[in-house]
């Protein structure tokens, strides 16, 4: 009989009267990898949690190392050998990176520290401990996290979207750490909104539904057909973007860069056509992100021009930029995109919020919001609801129709569907192609270059700062793969 590290006995959580856990059954065993899939609120997040100690279950046993959890808190779970990961790295700026890993142990800081340096070697990441961890990117805030685990010993990892801002060679790098656990005698749950990951990397599969177990099998035994359609009934794969994708070539351009530099990238220059996707991609690091906050004034421009519809370009702020037609959505969301503790009616409206009238504004607020709720599929109680309070999935829709409602010219989006499941994720590339054929030009910026191939009229790449080619639709991943990462090497050669 195999052994459970971990396990959850028809464990059940309700909030105000509402179930959101109905009963489940769930065991991590030692030596597999178990993968955990469902939609935007499905429960996922809040199971772990109750698994974790850090909410208390309703009704039902949880029970970690065949013993009951007890007290149900987090320090109980990590002294019984278990470790949240949690979705949304959680750091100290002002404190550098050994110090953020080292939260919580019984040691100081400087005795861990060759542990540690260890541990991101094994990772394959390039890492600094001594760095403040304020300067550090998205991916490099999540290998903090993992780090935090790995060092605390746990028998039991839960990663809960450790891979939506790694670059493929270190989504790879985190597999074989992972079967290396595995195959060490750890049990990890791996949850994620991209299946071609669990498939990759999975023993088992587990599919919540609105707080139900809906599928529970052996991956190898796991249709993906079935495991979407267990997860989102009628879907059983992801939308292609439909319509002629290279129909562009004769339109004019609505926003051109001439050889722009700034901080993190030089030289780059590309145009962005009416009605066109233009993927933006390359490896996290490659200068993506601050092209864009530059341009929309979050970054000061070195060098080069900018051309919006033929007139010359240049924000000074983000709202300078939205009054002139151009739009950014944040790759993080929490910090830069949404007001956490604000009402979803308001964060919907915020952007445009100098354009309603004064005395019948909430009116219009909240008839924008249920515009969106029902063109999304944004999951809330109410228009009053705080967004701090919604899924990662429904917290990204509401940033979508925060930028969707300024009604832009050119709308950039920076990982528009990262920790998005798959109903939503077609929810949003439906949007996207909607916006296009409307006459809205799009920059899609991406890590997923299966997206980027999807989506897009035209992609082009970045590789360590620098402009490495441009490629027509229909290009396949593997030539992406190759402009980036060669160049990548390159440019650090």
């Amino acid at each position: 009989m195999e052994f459970s590290l971990a396990e959850l006995n028809a464990v059940s959580k309700s909030y105000a009267n509402t179930p959101v856990i109905k009963g489940v059954d769930f065991s991590v065993r030692a030596g597999e990898i178990h993968a955990l899939l469902g939609g935007n609120g499905a429960g996922k997040s809040t199971l772990m949690k109750i698994l974790a100690g850090l909410v208390p279950a309703s009704g039902g046993q949880v029970r970690i190392g065949g013993q009951p959890l007890s007290p149900a808190t987090p320090a109980q779970a990590q002294a019984m050998g278990l470790y949240l990961v949690p979705q949304e790295a959680h750091i100290f700026p002002n404190q550098s990176v050994l110090e953020n890993v080292c939260v919580g142990l019984p040691k100081s800081a400087a005795e861990y520290r060759t542990r540690i340096t260890d541990l991101i070697a094994q990772l394959g990441v390039s890492l600094s401990v001594d760095v403040k961890a304020a300067t550090l990117e998205i991916a490099d805030r999540q290998i903090v996290e993992i780090l935090r685990g790995l060092v605390r010993d746990a028998k039991v990892l839960i990663l809960d979207e450790p891979t939506s801002a790694l670059t493929p060679v270190e989504v790879d790098t985190l597999f074989t750490r992972m079967r290396g656990l595995r195959n060490s005698g750890h049990g990890l749950v791996f949850i994620s909104h991209k299946l071609h990951e669990l498939r990759a990397v999975s023993d088992r599969i587990t599919v919540l539904r609105d707080g139900y177990v809906v599928h529970s099998a052996d991956m190898a035994d796991s249709a993906d057909a079935d495991i979407l359609s267990a997860m989102s009934p009628g879907v059983t794969t992801l939308s292609a973007r439909a319509g002629d994708k290279q129909g562009h070539a004769d339109k004019a351009a609505v926003l051109t860069l001439q050889n722009m530099s700034g901080e993190g990238f030089v030289d780059i220059s590309f145009d962005v056509k009416q009605g066109e996707v233009l993927g933006l991609t390359g490896v996290v690091g490659a200068g993506r992100t601050e092209l864009a906050e530059t341009l929309v004034g979050l970054r000061p421009r070195a060098a080069g021009n900018v051309t919006l519809d033929s007139v010359s370009f240049r924000a000074k702020s983000p709202f300078e930029a939205i009054k002139k037609g151009v739009v950014h959505l944040s790759e993080d969301r929490q910090q830069y995109g949404l007001f956490l503790e604000a009402p979803l009616f308001w964060n919907t409206s915020s952007l445009v919020y100098d354009r309603l009238p004064f005395f019948l504004r909430t009116r219009y607020e909240r008839k924008r919001f249920d515009t969106y709720r029902t063109a999304l599929g944004i999951k809330c109680e109410s228009p009053d609801q705080h967004v701090g309070s919604l899924s990662g999935g429904n917290q990204q829709k509401v940033l979508l129709s925060k930028c969707l409602a300024a009604e832009p010219k050119v709308l950039i989006l920076d990982e528009p569907t990262r920790g998005v499941d798959v109903g939503a994720r077609n929810d949003i590339y439906s949007i996207i192609e909607q916006l296009a054929e409307n006459g809205t030009s799009v920059i899609l910026i991406s890590s997923d270059f299966d997206e980027v191939v999807r989506l897009s009229d035209r992609i082009v790449v970045m590789a360590g700062g620098h402009l490495a080619g441009e490629l027509p639709s229909g290009a396949s991943t593997d030539e992406i793969a190759q402009l980036a990462f060669e160049a990548e090497e390159t440019a650090h050669a």
